[in-house]
Order: C-alpha cells, then structure tokens, then sequence
C-alpha cells in the first residue's frame, strides 16, 4: 500500500532507518530495489565547516540514487539547520528529515540527536526554522525521535504534538529512550499513544526484525508505516520478504546462493565505485561480515571467508575471495549430489 508524504508517493510502508556508516547510497540503492518503499540519508551535518570534507561530500552525493531522495541533517542551532536544509535541497534533496534520535555519546554531548529532546523550546525552533527554509521549495520536513531521553521524562507525545503544528510532515519515533541505546527491548506502546493524537503519518521504529515483528507492531501501534535499521544489515531482501508476508500471510523464500553472490558483488562494485579502493575496501567488510551471516556453506568455511576479506588490501582481492566462495560452495553442491 502506498503512501502520500508531500509532493511523493512512496510506493511502499517499509522504510530504511538512516545508520551512520551504514545506508549511504549503494545500500539504499539496494534496499530499494529489494523491496523498500524509502530510504534515508546517513546523517549530514549542519556544520559548514565540514561541508566540504570527503564525508559529508560522499554523503551528499545522490548521483543515479533513486528518489524521492531524503537527507538527514544534524545540529543544535537552528539557523544552521535551516541553513543545512537549503544546501541539502540544492544538491537534490527531495525530504529533509531531522535527527532527535541518535544516541550516540559523541552526538549527544554537543546536545545534537536525542539530547535535544531534554530541551523543547530548542528542538522546536529547530523545527520550525527547517519547516520555513523547506516551504518555499515545496520540500516537506520529517522527523526522527526517540520515546524521550530516559525512563523518567518520556516526553515524545507533546513534542510530536508541538512538532505537528509547526509542519512537520512525518514523523518516526524509535520505541526506546536516549538512555536504553539500543539495549533492552522496545516498548511501542509510546508510539501508539503518539499515533493516536496526531494527523500526519506516524512510523514505528525498532526491534522489526522479521516479517511477523512488522505485521505485530504495525497492528499494535496502528502507525502508518515500519522502519527497519539493523536487521537489515546484511539483509537487504528482508523489505521484500516483509512486503510479501502483510500481502499474503505466507513466507519468501530466501535468496538462492546464485542471487546471495549476484547481490553481493553489485554492492562492492557500487561501494567501491563511491569510496574508492583505500577506503572502500576497509568500509565494505562491514557489510561482508554481515552477508556472511546468511551465507550456505560450513561455519569453518565462512570463517575463512571473514579472514580473507578482512586481509584483502584491494577491491579485485575482496571480489575475488567472493568469488572464490560461491565457487567452493558450488562445487561441494556438485559433489554432494553425485
């Protein structure tokens, strides 16, 4: 089922969470084509000064990204922010989603991200001065939350409220406070109660993992649509699998070996192409780490795998040790069914 959010129509409910150091484009890319209606940007900072560092440049190219394309933005001073936004829709921003919801300590000890829902007066300035700079291109603002800052002031509802009447157009709200991280597990009853008093749409966030966490929380909840972050690490085709299990209560089957090796070389050559060979090979053995949690073949042999692409100095390397691998497993196949 579709979803209207502004001037877009996103084809689907299933949305990537934006995880720094994780969705830059060629794993929206991929999560799109995979089953996922929206992706989200890494988080790009507000500070101009470092609009001009490689990172931020990376993070800011979209070239042959599919849209609408969203860019998350950073920062504690609201003129900054709304600044932040008109450079971003320059560069092709179709959404601008602000982050109150990184819990990282280096985010918020500058009193970015989650921290700056301990000060509402400022969050909403924030708010609002993003809302005007992105109103006069017709590019609808977002935003990113936690349930609140710890156990004892769960002030989400009246910030998603205040939020609300000052324009912005979506909002997610991640089941856990800035205090939990990511430990425990999350409570959505908040994100209900949210979802009950507001008009725009409203999108659950964490712990879906799994096609049957996704069809629970959006029927617990009553949110509009799910966003996924973790889980999907590695697991790209966990959208689609979700988007066929709430159309037909039945369960995908997993990608075959053949289109695990396919999946996994477009998105080196993808990731390369970004980052170049230095840094893309440090950077993809990441997310090789975590495809080869789903890879056939003997625990001992996909151990090997992770040494040898951890030791890989070059793209060609790194590619070949894939390669190497599904040849391995294809060839115990053969043998096996002799």
């Amino acid at each position: 089922m579709s979803l209207n959010l502004g001037p877009h129509t996103l084809p689907n409910r299933l949305f990537v969470a934006p995880m720094a150091g994780v969705t830059d484009r060629p794993f929206r890319n991929l999560c799109k084509r995979l089953g996922a209606g929206y992706a989200v940007s890494e988080m790009v900072t507000s500070r101009p000064e470092l609009r001009d560092s490689l990172k931020t440049s990376r993070r800011a190219n979209h070239d042959g990204e599919r849209g609408p394309i969203a860019v998350q933005i950073a920062g504690t001073d609201a003129e900054m922010m709304a600044d932040a936004a008109r450079y971003n829709i320059d560069r092709g921003a179709q959404i601008i989603d602000i982050n109150m919801g990184c819990p990282a300590k280096k985010v918020c000890n500058k009193w970015a991200g989650s921290a700056l829902m301990q000060d509402e007066a400022l969050a909403l300035s924030i708010v609002e001065a993003v809302v005007s700079a992105a109103e006069p291109h017709g590019v609808p603002v977002t935003l990113k939350m936690r349930t609140g800052w710890c156990a004892s002031h769960k002030n989400a509802p009246q910030l998603a409220r205040a939020a609300e009447a000052a324009g912005i157009r979506m909002l997610t709200v991640h089941g856990r406070t800035r205090e939990q991280g990511y430990k425990g597990q999350a409570e959505h009853d908040t994100v209900a109660a949210i979802k009950a008093v507001l008009r725009i749409p409203v999108v659950a966030n964490g712990d879906i993992d799994s096609p049957e966490a996704a069809r629970d929380v959006l029927a617990r909840t009553g949110c509009d649509a799910v966003m996924i972050g973790r889980a999907a690490q590695g697991r790209p085709w966990l959208f689609r699998e979700v988007a066929h299990f709430l159309d037909t209560g039945t369960h995908l089957a997993p990608p075959s070996a053949t289109e695990l090796r396919a999946l996994m070389l477009e998105h080196l050559h993808e990731h390369y192409a970004l980052y170049g060979e230095f840094t893309g090979v440090r950077t993809a053995r990441k997310h090789l780490g975590w495809y080869a949690r789903s890879l056939p073949g003997h625990p001992a042999a996909v151990a090997l795998l992770r040494e040898h692409i951890n030791r890989a100095e070059r793209c060609e390397d790194q590619l070949r040790v894939v390669e190497d691998f599904f040849e391995a497993c294809e060839e115990q196949a053969w043998k096996q069914a002799a």
